[in-house]
């Protein structure tokens, strides 16, 4: 049995916790995104508790003893790949990738998720690699700039791809989800938190709508903005039009002041959950937990074909 995770996206078909695989661990920044990494958190503290796979902290190890565990668990279950690092990171060598390939590949009875922000490396390599069925890769994507990763995941051969906009810093109007079976949204949580704007995610969630994709709205961050009042308003219109917005969300809800930072348009909704993670806190419209179905009824129709 792997190590459980609390992630709500790495959830097995039947509802269950899934687990977490770690054949690599420790990574290196490469864009805002990675600046307040949780990995590396934790790979600290494991560092100090003694654990034998941190005893390097957060720098890059490729853990060759857990290379095979998944085929060691006869439970099916839904995998996180490298929840640690990055399967593709730079210093991470072509064959050892192929090595986690092929041990996914043959551990057909789970079904394995991996996410990288080194975009351009997975389509550079992954020609070379055999995209098993039961393999869903994704990319994260935290600001418009960064768009471009998920023409490279389309340039793969998977037949699940994901984008995961985590932690999603501002809005994403190059967003093209031709070719993506599904979307995960996530304001940023921890310590520095930076806040994510309302907006942003129903942005995206209409986007995904009209795109037909399936989303999943992980959580709204620690730090969610309500729309300011929009321009132009005087007198009682203003107060109308706050009054509008406040009635979206539970009538328990209550309002932080501006956050004094200029780039941040808007009050903070000052939620019990600290990751603003508790859809029933949040107003109706942004409550979507949607997983792609049709593609796991595709995805299985090809596992029995490979299994056969």
């Amino acid at each position: 049995m792997g190590v459980k995770t609390k992630i709500e996206w790495t959830r097995s078909e039947d509802g269950s916790a899934g687990a977490t695989w770690n054949p690599v661990t420790g990574c290196t920044k490469i864009s805002p995104g990675c600046k307040h990494c949780y990995a590396e958190r934790m790979a600290k503290r494991l560092q100090a508790m003694g654990q034998k796979n941190y005893a390097s902290g957060f720098e890059l190890t490729l853990q060759d003893h857990a290379v095979e565990l998944p085929l060691r668990w006869k439970k099916p279950q839904t995998v996180f790949v490298n929840s640690m690092s990055d399967l593709f990171h730079e210093d991470v060598p072509v064959d050892f990738i192929k090595r986690v390939f092929d041990v996914m590949k043959r551990a057909h009875w789970h079904r394995f998720q991996i996410l990288t922000k080194r975009s351009k490396r997975l389509a550079k390599i992954g020609g070379e690699l055999e995209w098993a069925p039961n393999v869903w890769m994704g990319v994260s994507i935290e600001l418009d700039k960064y768009c471009t990763r998920a023409s490279d995941l389309r340039r793969t051969g998977a037949h699940v791809k994901f984008l995961s906009l985590e932690p999603l810093l501002g809005p994403l109007p190059s967003l093209d989800l031709s070719g993506i079976n599904w979307v995960i949204i996530g304001g940023e949580s921890g310590p520095g938190a930076r806040p994510c704007e309302i907006g942003w995610i129903r942005s995206v969630i209409e986007q995904c709508k009209a795109a037909g994709v399936p989303c999943f709205v992980k959580q709204l961050g620690a730090v969610p903005l309500i729309p300011q009042v929009p321009e132009g308003l005087h007198g009682p219109d203003v107060l109308a039009a706050a009054r509008g917005i406040d009635l979206e969300w539970p009538a328990d809800t209550h309002f932080g002041n501006q956050t004094g930072d200029p780039r941040w348009n808007g009050r903070q909704a000052l939620l019990h959950d600290s990751k603003g993670g508790a859809p029933s806190e949040w107003p109706e419209d942004l409550r979507v937990r949607e997983f792609p179905e049709r593609q796991f009824a595709a995805v299985a129709k090809l596992e029995r074909g490979m299994i056969q």
